[in-house]
Parts: C-alpha cells; sequence; structure tokens
C-alpha cells in the first residue's frame, strides 16, 4: 500500500471512529447513519470477492483504459522463452540490450577480431602501424592458446606478418588505382561542364 492509501485508509477509520462514538453517544443525524452504512455495505462486498475475480476485474479495467495496446510484444513470441534454462540469460539480455562489446572468452573475440582484421588494417596509412597491430595480435593469440584463463579452445591461427604487410600494399594499391580510374571517369564530365559554362557565358 503507498503513502496515499495509507492516507485514505487512516481518514476511513478516523470516521468510522466517530461515526461509532456519535452513535453510542446517540447523536447521530440520518446522513451521517445512511453513509456509516453505504460504507459497511461496500467494506462488506469488498470481503466477498475473492482475489481471482479481484485481479479479472483489475485485467479488464486496464484493458478498457487501453494500458496494453502498443506493447512491445504484441502478437509476437516473447524472445527466448522456450529456450532451456540458462543461469545467465539476465547478464546476455543486458549485453544484448545494451550493444556491449569486447567481453567474452578470448577465443570468441579473437576469431571475430580476425575476421575483421584486414578491414581494419586498410584504415592505417603506414607500414609500422599495420606491423604493430599485427605482432599486437598474434601475441594475444599465443597467449589465449596458453588457456591462463580458462574458456573455450583457440582455433584462431597468428598471422604471418610480412605476408600480411605485402597483401596490405597489394590491398592499398588496387584502392590507389581504383580511385585514379574514378577519377579519370569523372573527369571528361567536368571538363564538358567547365566548356558549358565557358559557352553560356559568351
Amino acid at each position: 500500500m503507498d503513502g496515499r492509501g495509507v492516507e485514505q485508509y487512516r481518514r476511513r477509520m478516523e470516521r468510522a471512529a466517530q461515526l461509532r462514538a456519535a452513535g453510542a453517544g446517540g447523536g447521530l443525524d440520518p446522513e451521517d447513519v445512511e453513509q456509516a452504512a453505504a460504507e459497511e455495505e461496500l467494506q462488506h462486498k469488498r470481503r466477498q470477492v475473492d482475489d481471482a475475480a479481484r485481479a479479472d476485474y483489475l485485467v479488464r479495467d486496464a484493458m478498457a483504459r487501453g494500458d496494453f495496446d502498443n506493447l512491445k510484444y504484441a502478437g509476437k513470441p516473447i524472445p527466448g522463452l522456450g529456450d532451456g534454462h540458462d543461469p545467465d540469460w539476465w547478464i546476455k539480455g543486458v549485453l544484448q540490450r545494451e550493444n556491449v562489446t569486447g567481453l567474452g572468452p578470448a577465443a570468441i573475440l579473437l576469431r571475430t577480431e580476425d575476421a575483421e582484421l584486414d578491414a581494419r588494417l586498410d584504415t592505417r596509412w603506414s607500414e609500422r602501424q599495420v606491423r604493430e597491430i599485427l605482432e599486437d595480435f598474434n601475441t594475444r593469440v599465443i597467449n589465449a592458446r596458453r588457456q591462463l584463463e580458462g574458456g573455450p579452445p583457440v582455433v584462431t591461427r597468428t598471422r604471418d606478418v610480412e605476408q600480411e604487410i605485402l597483401r596490405w600494399r597489394e590491398r592499398k594499391a588496387a584502392a590507389a588505382a581504383a580511385e585514379e580510374a574514378q577519377k579519370e571517369a569523372a573527369a571528361p564530365e567536368a571538363e564538358r561542364r567547365r566548356w558549358n559554362r565557358w559557352k553560356r557565358r559568351r
């Protein structure tokens, strides 16, 4: 019961005590008698209603007010309801809702990082940066294979630094060639626009 409910209950009890005191002294007017009778009847009706009927009434009342309209999973299955019991369900839910990354067993994190490593290397501009990233990655793979922190076995392979640097150079050269070809393809169009502007001025 919240603070407002407690206050209402206290006022009702005080009013009932006043009515009983006035009734014992014979000083009740007909209005007070009527009100006391109505309140007693209401209390009697409330005592007769069982919990299931009360719950049913509250649900129907909430439906009538529209409290259940536009719920998140209306007409859809609730996710994870049919799965087996998972003691870590709540932490997995938080990680998924908050989109938390970088947590988990080293084997899974390294596998994910390995899949995205080429794209990460392609954002670097110097060979020294690429070499540092690859050496750091290899060191973490080797440390994870020792299983000092437990977890599933690590199946991610180390990268050959020199070979990866060669591949990085090839990708950079291909990207530069594609960019140059795009510029050359756009050059005649730019030249044509300049020519049209010059003609209009004359």
